[in-house]
């Protein structure tokens, strides 16, 4: 049975943090500590309430005075050689208690990232002061370390997930794009990944302001057009033409879909749909395609609501063909939730349909 995330949380975990603490301060109180963290409803508690909890009780058994705190957390840092994410509470604490002192946390902030990600616990500090905040991400983004270089970027994420919004670079991104463009040339996939899925962020509010960046940074170095081509994701899935012509996915008119069946027209909630269609050109231009379907699921209220699924793109000539099978499964998840009712599958070429089939879930 698969654990928990919740659940790195673990005794032996907390024990051994707290025998750490107690190594850098001797004053330390360890098994007040771990009493403290077990009590009342641990078991009950979610990711994110166990890693605060954890941050609490830290703040009840470490000296009152937050610098002194903090330092005494630096100096937990060596000891950290796995599960990072678990560490989240490092930075919590800073986030909790230390938005009154910008200059221990900023730096304490910059530390903590290189062992676990500070991600999180930086975006009230741009919430309180975001022009400074900008400066300092742009500063960060020249860092040595590639964990820092990243929150540069991870940090101020319009919408992050799991994290705040930050409402006043999802109203204007352009404050955003002078801390990335330090980035768009990175070395380390870390950061690049990053700062990919902040444009993508942005994309979904400001799809043009992300279409001109594209255009300005795409051809410029390998590393850019990665993340560029990253970024465009949801562009490219909800059919932009411009997102499209960009990559080279245009004149879709001579290129076909054929032989496209489903094993079945009635599918139950909890099996799968395996479908199956060839891809043929009839130009005598090599044709660049994205090959995708998507499918019309039912929703709780009746209505129907599209999704998009990537298959592969590829470049076709005249006489070859692309021949695909794939499944498609029903069975809910605490994503999405399936609902009876007629759903539709389609197969697009370059953001356009050229095939659909309706099929009943039950």
């Amino acid at each position: 049975m698969t654990k928990a995330l919740k659940d790195i949380y673990s005794k032996e975990f907390i024990f051994h943090f707290a025998g750490v603490v107690k190594q850098v301060y001797q004053g330390f109180h360890a098994e007040v500590f771990c009493e403290m963290i077990f009590e009342g409803n641990w078991k009950e508690k979610a990711l994110k309430e166990r890693m605060r909890h954890i941050t609490r009780c830290l703040h009840q058994t470490l000296p009152p005075d937050y610098r002194e705190a903090i330092d005494i957390l630096l100096q937990t840092v060596p000891y950290i050689h796995d599960q990072e994410l678990a560490y989240l509470f490092l930075p919590d604490f800073v986030e909790a208690y230390g938005l009154d002192d910008w200059e221990t946390s900023i730096s304490a902030l910059e530390t903590f990232t290189q062992y676990t990600t500070s991600e999180f616990a930086v975006r009230p500090f741009i919430l309180k002061d975001q022009e400074r905040m900008v400066i300092q991400m742009a500063q960060w983004a020249v860092h040595s370390n590639h964990r820092v270089r990243r929150l540069a970027s991870e940090g101020c994420r319009p919408r992050l997930p799991w994290g705040m919004a930050l409402q006043g670079l999802k109203g204007n991104p352009l404050p955003v794009i002078s801390v990335l463009e330090n980035l768009k040339q990175d070395e380390s996939l870390y950061v690049r990944k990053s700062v990919a899925n902040n444009l993508n962020d942005i994309s979904k509010d400001h799809p043009d302001f992300v279409l001109r960046i594209a255009k300005e940074w795409y051809g410029s170095n390998p590393y850019t057009d990665w993340i560029v081509k990253h970024a465009c994701r949801t562009l490219l899935k909800q059919g932009n033409k411009q997102a499209l012509s960009l990559f080279g996915f245009e004149n879709a008119y001579a290129v076909q879909v054929e032989d496209f069946s489903l094993d079945t027209d009635r599918v139950r909630i909890g099996d799968s749909l395996h479908f199956s269609f060839r891809v043929i050109a009839e130009d005598e231009m090599p044709c660049t395609v994205r090959i995708e379907y998507a499918v019309d699921f039912v929703k709780a209220k009746g209505h129907r609501s599209k999704r998009m699924f990537k298959i592969a793109e590829n470049v076709l000539r005249k006489g070859s063909a692309l021949v695909y099978n794939r499944k498609q499964n029903f069975k809910d998840l605490t994503t999405r939730k399936h609902y009876a009712g007629v759903h539709t599958l389609s197969i697009l070429i370059n953001g356009e349909v050229k095939a659909s089939k309706d099929f009943i879930v039950e």
